[in-house]
């Protein structure tokens, strides 16, 4: 079977429940907001197979429509969906859903998404790859968002996020080309390393990096905080520097943190599945 791979985010359609979102409790979100808009009830899951750190759900809807789903256990916040394989083995790539958020409320959205992959299932196991070249992210399909106490759908909730999904690409882009940053970090020691840079105003005095602050920086004052302006000049590309002097940066790291490292880890998590995985069937 092909050596390749494939990543696959879903969430069907969570429903509006969240106060605080972390990776131990994501699975938790999810059930209680399936079952309060009713797609709990729209399709079952039928197999399941896991592998070291990934799951693969075999799904039936009412109708019969059979697809699959792709959970990895490093990135809870995102799963994958594809169709049924054919005759051949081969699948397309459907969407990306991701649920994630903090203690001031959550973004879900529903991500298209083209590409494809292999699948071979037998009695007792399935193997599984997806062509890495293949995988392109379309455009943000459905949204909903809830912030403190106001809820976000529809239009307005797709505009909010296709126009973040644009800053974090930005943001991901820029942190990837710094050849200075370690790849492959679990998301604790991704805030570790990138907050004191992103956010050197908001982190003690021995973790700001050198340099921060020379004498005769220009200051701006957004969403409470001063920021430190030639500082932004300094390091941040054109297209990020009114971003983050408008504290704008700062609240897509408060509300969507996940989603900032899982596309900053896109490429990686492309790569760990572009080899052929062999995952066992558990029920």
């Amino acid at each position: 079977m092909s050596g390749q791979k494939f990543k696959l985010f879903i969430t069907p359609i969570f429903g509006g429940l969240i106060l605080f979102l972390c990776a131990g409790c994501v699975s938790l979100v999810e059930k209680a907001g399936r079952a309060l808009d009713g797609s709990a009830f729209a399709e079952k899951r039928t197999a399941l197979y896991a592998a070291p750190g990934m799951e693969l759900w075999e799904m039936r809807s009412k109708t019969g429509e059979r697809s699959f789903i792709i959970a990895m256990s490093k990135y809870p916040t995102m799963k994958f969906r594809a169709s049924g394989p054919d005759e051949s083995g081969e699948f397309n790539l459907v969407s990306l859903d991701y649920l994630g958020g903090g203690a001031q409320g959550w973004n879900e959205f529903r991500l298209e998404l083209a590409g494809g992959g292999k699948l071979a299932l037998d009695g007792t196991a399935a193997a599984l790859s997806v062509l890495h070249d293949s995988v392109e992210p379309i455009q943000i399909i459905f949204a909903r968002i809830k912030r403190y106490d106001t809820r976000f759908s529809g239009n307005e909730a797709l505009t909010l996020l296709r126009n973040r999904r644009e800053r974090i690409k930005a943001l991901a882009e820029w942190m990837n080309d710094n050849g200075a940053a370690p790849k492959d970090m679990d998301v604790n020691k991704f805030e570790k390393y990138w907050k004191p840079i992103l956010f050197p105003e908001l982190v003690s005095r021995k973790n700001r990096p050198a340099g921060w602050l020379l004498e005769n920086d220009r200051w701006n004052r957004a969403e409470s905080v001063n920021w430190n302006k030639t500082y932004t000049e300094r390091l941040f590309p054109e297209e990020l520097r009114e971003i983050r002097n408008s504290g704008t940066m700062l609240r897509d790291w408060e509300e969507a943190f996940d989603w900032i490292y899982n596309e900053y880890e896109w490429d990686r998590v492309l790569e760990t599945l572009s080899d052929e995985t062999v995952l066992t069937k558990k029920k």
